[in-house]
């Protein structure tokens, strides 16, 4: 469903939108074009799929496309993402030669949309060769990376830097991720949309369907891991962590997740994690279709403690998306997740399957205590992870771009 600006008024307040309006009625029909590799599957489509209609919504011509990619070339994309988030892998140069040919492909059929564009976002490394293909470009171009590069494995960030150094601006979630180039870096951190079938509030009714579907026991508690099944997620270390919570709190564990079309490797860690499982009749592995969004929401609300026990997390919306419900969050001490588990105020941050399963017990152990980090949770996404604020900045910076002042502007 798209909605407008005025539906979320009542959450933010009508000074937001106002201002939001009077950033749009100086972009008024500048033309956006956002390039990434799904529209299904993972969080940078779930915020495209908002933030361009609101951007039409201010006035602007946004639209929205997607590079074609064959199982090799998705196969080599996820080995760049590993990289970039620090694994060593191994990348031919044949590999980076179908790396071009498929981005070339892709520009031969997008190339008249790009090059005539105002400002054209590039998301992540599969498409960031586009640029390098659009000769006669007209506009400005970002490149926005939603991955944790803050030590990436030097020879894959070696080769990707040669296609997004000529970039005029780049975006990064936090500065920890912001690596050495010649154009302007800004910081703008993801958001969640609080009125989509995800995160919009919930009868009970719906909330005990898919409590019932699922066979959750609700006399016990429920931990919950929403996330793809990517090893950099950890399911096997979140297994290990309620393992070791079981023995002294009855509870049960809820890991679902889905997979996508740009991640190859989603089958062989979920036959990782039901291996680990084996059996046990309170780990819930649920493997869920790509618009499976009000599921998710019931199973969130149906929590009482949200875990994302990432080792490498260019973000995290499953853990905005977990305090916007008013629960706790023990969150890997890594990337963006810093950015939002404010240890021992939204939830507590961890480093390991011991450290995490502590903090459950703990939590399961004093309800009142609980009870206080979900409502502070809440608030705190209020006011810094709502889809408002992050379009407000990709409004600002767009505004700088074309008014020269890009070059000054080091943080939006």
């Amino acid at each position: 469903m798209t909605r407008t600006l005025s539906a979320y008024e009542s959450i933010v307040g009508a000074s937001t939108i106002r201002q939001l309006l009077r950033l749009g009625e100086r972009l008024e029909n500048v033309r956006v074009v956002h390039v990434n590799s799904t529209r299904q599957g993972g969080g940078v489509a779930e915020i495209l799929d908002w933030l361009v209609p609101l951007m039409r919504d201010v006035g602007l011509d946004a639209s929205w496309e997607v590079i074609d990619g064959n199982t090799r070339f998705f196969e080599i994309t996820k080995s760049i993402h590993n990289g970039l988030q620090g694994q060593p892998v191994n990348l031919s140069k044949r590999d980076w030669e179908h790396y071009w040919e498929t981005n070339s492909s892709s520009a031969a059929r997008l190339r008249p949309i790009l090059e005539d564009a105002d400002i054209v976002i590039i998301h992540d490394p599969q498409p960031a060769a586009l640029l390098g293909l659009c000769p006669n470009r007209r506009g400005k171009w970002i490149w926005r990376a939603h991955i944790d590069i803050s030590r990436p494995y030097r020879p894959v960030w070696r080769t990707l830097r040669s296609h997004v150094e000529n970039y005029d601006a780049s975006i990064f979630s936090i500065a920890e991720f912001a690596q050495p180039l010649r154009h302007p870096q800004v910081l703008v951190a993801p958001s969640i949309d609080p009125l989509s079938e995800k995160n919009r509030e919930l009868t009970q009714e719906e909330i005990e369907l898919v409590r019932i579907e699922f066979g959750l026991d609700n006399s016990r508690p429920i931990l919950t891991q929403i996330s793809r099944f990517d090893r950099f997620k950890d399911p096997l270390g979140v297994i290990q962590a309620f393992q070791l919570v079981k023995h002294a709190v009855p509870a049960q564990l809820v890991l679902a997740g889905g997979g996508a079309s740009d991640d190859p490797e989603g089958q062989a860690v979920l036959d990782e994690v039901l291996a680990a499982a084996n059996n046990d009749p309170d780990i819930h592995v649920l493997l869920l279709p790509p618009d499976a969004n009000r599921t998710i929401n019931a199973l969130q609300r149906l929590s009482d403690i949200i875990i994302q026990k990432s080792t490498r997390e260019g973000f995290g919306l499953t853990v905005t998306e977990g305090m916007w419900k008013g629960k706790p969050v023990i969150g890997g001490d890594t990337g963006g997740i810093r950015l939002q588990v404010i240890n021992f105020h939204t939830g507590f941050l961890v480093n390991s399957p011991e450290g995490a399963a502590h903090r459950i017990r703990y939590l399961l152990h004093h309800r009142k205590r609980l009870a206080e980090m979900g409502e502070i949770a809440r608030d705190y996404t209020r006011r810094s992870f709502l889809l408002t604020r992050h379009l407000r900045e990709y409004l600002t910076l767009i505004l700088a771009l074309r008014s020269g002042d890009g070059a000054r502007v080091m943080y939006v």
